[in-house]
């Protein structure tokens, strides 16, 4: 059974480098789950976060040829490692009169926010991780959702824990 993967990839940041990064998979056929990319606290550096299913040995492969790539600084997969990750999700939500209260009971519980008002919608903002993310929108499901818009999974290592 495939593995879901993380790899954060530091890599410079400078155009086409996504693109040489992104064939690597679809030349050997994996899809690529959710991908996020953004500046780190280096301008010249980029941080892009990938999930993706796959056999073990060949994505060790990929990221070998990965690690070859002029651009890419460095490759580390989280899988296996302590890692905090984040997703950011924007729902529009269909809110009927009579169930607004109970929506933002939702929102609440699972602190989020409500980042817009419509006359029959709210648009909601959720961080969390992927469970956290999955677990709202079953339960926003029935009220109708209209539209979703995801980040993708971003994640760094955790620091490690030093006993005084």
């Amino acid at each position: 059974m495939p593995k879901k993967h993380i790899l954060s990839i530091l890599v410079d940041n400078e155009p086409g480098v996504l693109s040489r990064i992104a064939g690597l998979f679809s030349g050997r056929g994996y899809n690529i789950e959710s991908l996020c990319v953004a500046e780190t606290n280096e301008p010249q550096v980029s941080r892009l976060t990938m999930v993706t299913d796959g056999d073990t040995l060949i994505l060790e492969q990929i990221k070998k040829q990965l690690n070859k790539l002029i651009n890419v600084i460095k490759v580390s997969d989280l899988t296996d490692q302590d890692f905090v990750e984040r997703e950011l999700v924007l729902v529009k939500v269909t809110a009927k009169t009579e169930n607004r209260a109970e929506i933002l009971r939702i929102i609440d519980i699972f602190r989020g926010q409500v980042v817009d008002v419509g006359l029959e919608h709210y648009t909601l903002s959720i961080t969390g991780d992927a469970e956290k993310i999955t677990a709202i929108l079953n339960l926003l499901k029935p009220f109708g959702i209209r539209e979703i818009a995801r980040t993708g999974c971003i994640a760094m290592f955790r620091e490690t824990k030093h006993k005084s």
